[in-house]
Formats: structure tokens, sequence, C-alpha cells
């Protein structure tokens, strides 16, 4: 056999043992899913007034909690009368503002085909990791009001499409500018849509919330990190985290910087709220560090504790979210 013979071959091995020891990389074709979608949206928006109290009273029935959370927490009505139900909708629909941000959500989400696709497929290769995972009834796209991205309950996910419209949508651009911040305003893509909707899943249903440190909060949102892009193993790394391409390079080659900032101000078993949410929370950038990196840092860092631990040890997922926290510390190792 010849020298470039043995080398193809190597190759060929190696590239088949990467493919083989990603726990990634994974066949759920054989994995059964059924997500009941539905346009809450649509049912309420382009109903007159008999099929809008039939709706109201079914979707209460089939959808209690997200129903309830878009009619009393985002539209602000409450458990009224029907007839002060239909009144309010109708208010709500004659709106100039509103009736702008639905003809954007008809013309942006005319089909949301493509979007089901995805969260479905997201949803099966998760399953395959967790056969026995928890997996939502149905998932509602609705008019959040600009309240909220992608929220789940008990049993469903309600995602509000008016938040993916893009920044420079007019009526985006619109908002105030006091509660709507610019760097609000850019995070309202729809790449990220798919992808909100899975991690807000996996935060509320398969990495609880107990830690009590700042570690153990970096830690936390590794695991969830980690998971979302278990659900899309495919998809840019930038987009699992929800940062720009420019932000996550920047992340990427600060990360040594990063942790020396948690170890030599003594911040990784603190547990002050404040010192976790400059970390871990949404913002314009990490509060502490410099304003041309990215927010949520302490995710970030997270994420990348996992896949180093993952890439050290043959576990499955199930056994990684009952991993402690310190394990996984411990095994982190960043050089500069």
């Amino acid at each position: 056999m010849t020298l470039k013979k043995i080398y193809i071959i190597g190759i060929v091995s190696l590239f088949l043992f990467s493919c083989k020891n990603n726990k990634l990389d994974i066949d759920s074709s054989n994995v059964n899913m059924s997500i009941n979608y539905v346009n809450l949206d649509s049912l309420i928006t382009k109903s007159d007034s008999k099929n809008l109290i039939q709706n109201h009273h079914r979707l209460q029935k089939e959808m209690t909690e997200i129903y309830e959370y878009q009619i009393g927490y985002c539209l602000g009505i409450g458990r009224v009368s029907d007839t002060a139900f239909v009144n309010s909708i109708q208010q709500f629909k004659n709106d100039p503002f509103i009736k702008r941000v639905e003809n954007r959500i008809g013309e942006k989400f005319n089909n949301v085909s493509i979007y089901k696709e995805h969260i479905t497929q997201g949803f099966k290769n998760l399953k395959f990791h967790f056969p026995n995972g928890k997996t939502p009834t149905s998932i509602a796209f609705l008019n959040s009001l600009f309240r909220s991205n992608a929220w789940s309950t008990s049993k469903e996910i309600g995602i509000g499409i008016e938040r993916y419209l893009g920044a420079n949508t007019d009526v985006v651009k619109e908002l105030p500018a006091e509660s709507f911040f610019d760097w609000v305003k850019e995070g309202m893509n729809v790449e990220y849509l798919e992808r909100d909707a899975l991690c807000s899943w996996i935060m509320t249903h398969y990495v609880p919330e107990n830690e009590t440190n700042l570690a153990e909060g970096i830690i936390r949102w590794g695991k969830i990190i980690y998971l979302t892009e278990a659900a899309f193993p495919h998809v840019e790394k930038n987009i699992i985290i929800r940062y720009s391409p420019e932000d996550y390079k920047w992340a990427e080659e600060n990360e040594f910087a990063f942790w020396k900032y948690l170890v030599d101000e003594k911040l990784l078993f603190n547990n002050n709220e404040r010192d976790k949410s400059n970390m871990l929370n949404d913002g314009p950038f990490t509060i502490g560090l410099p304003e041309k990196g990215p927010d949520r840092l302490g995710q970030f860092l997270g994420w990348r504790m996992i896949q180093i631990y993952m890439e050290k040890n043959e576990i499955s997922l199930q056994e990684l979210i009952k991993v402690p926290y310190n394990e996984i510390l411990q095994a982190y190792e960043i050089k500069e």
C-alpha cells in the first residue's frame, strides 16, 4: 500500500471517527413527533363576532395557559363577558398602529409552514436524546404587542411573531425608544425564531432553575444553550447563542480574557443577583466589560464549558443535565 493511500485512508478514518463521536450529529428520521400549530393571531383578528366568541370559548379550554397569557397579559382584556370581550378585540383591531402591525405580520408571515417544519425537526432531534422528554402539545403564533419572543407553559409555547419583523420594519422603528432600545430592536430578527421556541422550552422543562451563585448560573445556561444546539446541530453557532457573526467572533477571541476577569474579580462564587444579571441577562453589552463586546457572555462561557466537558466525556445528554456544576467547572481549560 502506498503512502498516499495510507494518508487518504487515515483522513477518511479520522473524518468518520469525528462524525461518530459528534454527539449532536444524529439521525432523528425515525422519531415520531406530533405538534398542533395554531395561528392565534389570525383567529383573533380575522374572525367575525360570532366566530370570535366560539374561538374564545374553545381556546379557553384547549390552550388555557397560553390563551390566558395572550388575552390577559398581552392584550390586557382578562376574564370579561362575551360582549365586553368582542368590544375589546374590536378596539384592538381598529387601532391604527395595530392595523399596520397586523399588515406587516401578514406580509412577512403569510406562510409559516417553514417555521413549523424547522421547529418540529428541532423537537425530533431533542427527543432523540430524550426519548421520554416532555414536548409541547401546541404551539401558537400570536401578536404579543411586542411583549415576548417565545415563552413556554406546562404544555404549550407561544411565539410573538411581531417580535421577528426585523429592526428595519417601519412599525418596529416606531416603537418608543425609551422602552425599546436599539439593541432590543436589533434582536427582532426572524433567524432566531425557531431557536427561541426550542430554547424557551428547554429552559422551562429540561434544565431547572436552582442556581445560587454565578458559576451555577453560567453552567445552567451552558446546558440550556448546548441542548438548543443539539436541537439544531447544523445551524450557525452565532444563531444558537443569539449573536451577530461579529459578536460571536468577539466572544470567541475574548473567552480567556472573560474567564480571567471572573477569576480575578472573584465573581464565580458570588451570589449577588446584580452580578448574575450583568453576566447572564440580555442587554446592549455585558456590564463590567468593554462595550464593543456582546451581552450574556456568561451564557457563552457556560456553553463553551459544556462543549469542552462533552468532548472529554462519553456521556449522554440525559446524563449531562445531572452533572454537578463544580465537576464541569473543574474540567474547563482555556489558554491565553
